[in-house]
């Protein structure tokens, strides 16, 4: 039995992931052991609706009662000051989106666990979803790229550090479909949404619709050489499962699924952004990740 603690109780993500191990059984052989949280009382929420039955006082309790922990705070600042301890046990890790707010944070933590050869992945679950994959398949028929624009919900505002809260999803959906060479990112604001464009190497651009109000489903539209895609992403009837399968493939067998590079990149995009919107909309240069 591969047995798994969740660090993090405020995000819905995982009272999800425990009910797809927990309650729904999808992967045979692994089950969420136990549950740290913010608020003793969101734990004992999680831990009863997904039965997970052991509860700790604090993240580092996990070490000795599970195999892997998934650390799962709804701000992304709390993730690596969280999993350090776990890290330093040897701890394979799966980190929710965002990875972090900060690339040089990032970068100290990833190359910590390269040293200690820790497996540690981290992503999203809208670039996984079927219709996303659909439509990277459908970019592979149609040429080179010229131009993307995604829509999609955000609040640039948000406490849970901003743009990296929801931004990531968009930004996320951008890199994995065209690549990872963005090199400046710009943000007109507009109340607490607004508008993300990333110029990258090759000359492409993509624009994000960072969308405030109500609550509208992921957009992603590209311009190619030899058509246009332009699709809605829909959710898989468990939108998380694909997730899950990959992070618990890592656990068993030790190979993350994503490079350095593709972990740290829409965060180095997102900080982009973040100092773009604190410059009140300039060209940021997006730094080294």
């Amino acid at each position: 039995m591969l047995k798994i603690g969740i660090v993090g109780a405020e995000n819905s993500h995982s009272l999800r992931i425990a009910e797809t191990l927990n309650l729904k059984k999808k992967l045979k052989g692994v089950r969420v052991e136990a549950i740290w949280g913010e608020k003793r009382a969101w734990s004992e929420n999680v831990a009863g609706a997904a039965k997970i039955p052991v509860i700790v006082r604090k993240p580092e309790d996990l070490i000795g009662i599970v195999d892997a922990a998934i650390v799962d705070h709804r701000d992304g600042k709390y993730h690596l000051p969280a999993a350090k301890p776990l890290l330093e046990a040897r701890m394979p890790l799966f980190i929710d989106k965002p990875f972090c707010c900060s690339v040089a944070e990032g970068r100290r933590f990833l190359a910590r666990a390269r040293k200690l050869r820790v497996p540690v992945c981290s992503f999203g679950t809208v670039p996984l979803q079927k219709s996303s994959q659909d439509i990277a398949r459908s970019l592979k028929k149609l040429g080179a790229v010229r131009s993307v624009t995604t829509a999609g919900p955000a609040d640039l505002c948000s406490k849970y550090s901003g743009v990296f809260f929801y931004g990531i999803h968009q930004i996320e959906l951008v890199l994995r479909s065209v690549g990872l060479d963005c090199t400046h990112a710009r943000v007109n604001r507009s109340g607490k949404g607004g508008t993300a464009t990333l110029w990258f190497k090759d000359g492409m651009m993509a624009t994000a619709n960072l969308i405030e109000k109500g609550w509208p489903p992921f957009r992603f539209s590209a311009v190619c050489d030899k058509g246009v895609v332009s699709e809605s992403i829909t959710n898989d009837p468990d939108p998380y499962l694909t997730g899950v399968k990959m992070f618990v493939a890592m656990f068993k067998g030790g190979k993350a699924p994503y490079s350095e590079r593709e972990i740290l990149a829409p965060i180095a995009v997102l900080e982009a952004l973040q100092k773009s919107l604190k410059s009140r909309g300039k060209k940021i240069k997006v730094g080294k990740f």
